[in-house]
């Protein structure tokens, strides 16, 4: 007799947290590891945010409950977020934060889905989303995103899959892990089908200010009225600005949806952590300029490793617009090592080099790996050293 739900038994281990937490523990062991797995910034929280924190517990306000969807003044500071970069004012009932942007997916699925509503997610995904949807008794529809579209997915391909059970689709531009931006005109046929077939648009932007070589991100919420009404857009302070600790994410959206998610925050959390809402509100009104410089140096990361990835036998990778991943297929490098599983040739790959990537299976693509660049130039071309004389020994 087990004692565990069926729901747990059926769920997969993130394979990035798994890959992260493997990493750790060998270098613990004395193992020399390069870990390019975790997508969390290598930098520290800018220091404007770290003492709005200090000075709100300090000042005792820190030490108490929020109301479940986050205090009044993180809402105002989101709403001016909204206005600054998505040019639109949100009130107060259309906003709620919780801890994390991950936990406000997870708190959309479980105030939108019942039993056997299908969300189509194209691939490759975040490694979460589907395993959230069966958590909320929903069912992941799976779209691929094909290497020679550039990863993106179009209105007829949705068509394919549409029942009378879609409820959601879910659009994360730019994407983890392949980094690839939808255009305007991409996004306004997605938006139009699903405003024509009445389906909810989940956006996950939380990578929509890491864009880069001119590259330009549109939110969908954005492009009309009607698409505006049908969108959840989910947000957050973890990537844009080194918050990956902080755990602060937020949704936008229809009033009744929102109310939703904050009784089911209410029923768990009870509220996102006190500190990190005040840290937040400087995060969301205060000096940008670290912001900018961080995206600067992972585009300089970029613009550096990615041909000296692309020129490594067996490699191949198509140049991402945003986000801080690098997600090549390795097919041809799979079968030149004698691979057939990339889960497989990434443990290979970490056994034989020291270099800790992400499995490409845990994001629905069997013949890629994943690579963060989220860490420092130095780590990078070591990586990409030892990966080059992996493939040539």
């Amino acid at each position: 007799m087990t004692y565990l739900s069926n729901r747990v038994l059926t769920m997969e281990e993130s394979v990035t947290l798994a890959a992260g937490a493997r990493a750790k523990e060998l270098k613990a062991q004395g193992r020399d590891i390069l870990s390019l797995t975790l997508g969390e910034p290598d930098f520290v929280t800018p220091k404007n945010i770290q003492d709005a924190a200090i000075k709100a517990i300090q000042s005792g306000k820190a030490s108490f409950y929020t109301v479940a969807s986050g205090l009044p003044e993180l809402k105002d500071a989101i709403n001016s977020y909204m206005e600054k970069f998505y040019g639109y004012s949100v009130d107060r009932n259309q906003i709620v934060a919780a801890t994390g942007g991950k936990y406000v997916l997870y708190a959309f699925f479980m105030a939108v889905l019942n039993p056997d509503d299908e969300v189509i997610i194209p691939t490759p995904y975040w490694v979460s989303y589907a395993d959230q949807v069966k958590m909320a008794q929903g069912q992941p529809v799976f779209v691929q995103a094909r290497e020679e579209n550039d990863f993106k997915v179009t209105a007829q391909q949705l068509e394919t899959v549409r029942t009378e059970k879609t409820k959601v689709l879910l659009l994360n531009t730019p994407s983890n892990p392949t980094g690839m931006i939808y255009t305007a005109a991409e996004l306004q046929a997605l938006g139009d089908w699903a405003v024509a077939n009445d389906i909810l648009i989940l956006a996950d932007d939380i990578y929509g200010r890491l864009v880069y070589n001119g590259a330009a991100f549109t939110p969908i919420s954005t492009l009309s009225e009607a698409i505006r009404k049908q969108t959840i857009v989910i947000n957050g302070v973890a990537k844009s600005y080194a918050m990956t600790g902080w755990r602060v994410g937020f949704a936008v959206g229809n009033p009744e949806i929102i109310a939703a998610m904050s009784k089911i925050i209410g029923q768990t959390t009870s509220n996102l952590t006190t500190v990190s809402q005040y840290a937040a509100i400087e995060a969301f009104t205060g000096d940008q300029s670290a912001v900018e410089t961080m995206r600067q140096a992972f585009e300089e990361r970029l613009n550096t490793i990615y041909p000296l990835l692309n020129a490594i036998p067996g490699f191949e990778v198509i140049k991402p617009q945003g986000a801080f991943y690098l997600f090549p297929n390795v097919k041809k490098a799979m079968e030149m090592k004698g691979y057939t599983d990339v889960t497989e040739f990434t443990t290979a790959i970490l056994n034989e080099t020291g270099i800790a990537l992400v499995t490409g299976a845990g994001f629905g693509a069997p013949e890629n790996v994943r690579l963060s660049y989220a860490t420092d130039m130095d780590t990078l071309k070591e990586a990409v050293d030892r990966l080059q004389a992996f493939m040539l020994d």
